[in-house]
């Protein structure tokens, strides 16, 4: 008697026991690493020297329109006059000093309560001083130079209080442009 073979059905995996699907496997494998792999390298590409980057980008925009936050001016202990026109500021930080720049335009009456809550008035501004270095003007592009009624006041306090560097432009004595850096030192 002869006997029948009977053919093993062909299922999913097909004749040959898998072969159909072995490619798979190895894309699979190639994909979980290329993946996370290229990632990291974009990453990395990215955060390259990052922090002079950033440094360089925050330069080149310079001042920021608008007032700086509340939580600014608490740390750097900048009071701004209500009404104040064309307020605009800028921070930066390192690891040896921090330090907002705000710029702004008030009344008489405002530059006065300005420098009260400072402690000082009116008499106390240095007639002719620009106490704003170059190097400092230049980071936001003011321009202190020559051909201006200036009035300048600076502060040292013990840390942890910011030191202030106040300069007014008095060209105009009832609407005075007010520019101020407030620096702390861990």
């Amino acid at each position: 008697m002869e006997q029948e073979r009977t053919a093993a059905p062909e299922g999913p995996q097909g004749p040959g026991g898998g072969r159909r699907y072995r490619w798979a496997k190895p894309v699979i494998v190639f994909l979980l690493i290329a993946i996370p792999a290229g990632y990291l390298y974009i990453s990395a590409m990215q955060s390259r020297g990052g922090s002079e980057s950033k440094k360089e980008q925050a330069a080149a925009s310079g001042l920021e329109e608008g007032w700086p936050s509340r939580l600014q001016r608490r740390i750097y202990e900048v009071w701004i006059p209500p009404y104040s026109e064309d307020v605009a500021h800028y921070e930066t930080n390192s690891w040896k000093a921090s330090s907002l720049y705000v710029q702004f335009t008030t009344t008489r009456d405002g530059l006065q309560k300005f420098l009260a809550r400072t402690g000082n008035d009116m008499g106390d501004l240095a007639d002719g001083e620009v106490t704003i270095g170059e190097d400092e003007a230049a980071e936001v592009g003011w321009n202190l130079g020559a051909g201006h009624h200036w009035a300048g006041l600076e502060l040292e306090h013990d840390k942890p209080q910011p030191s202030l560097e106040i300069t007014a432009n008095l060209d105009n004595p009832q609407y005075p442009k007010v520019y101020l850096v407030s620096t702390t030192t861990p």
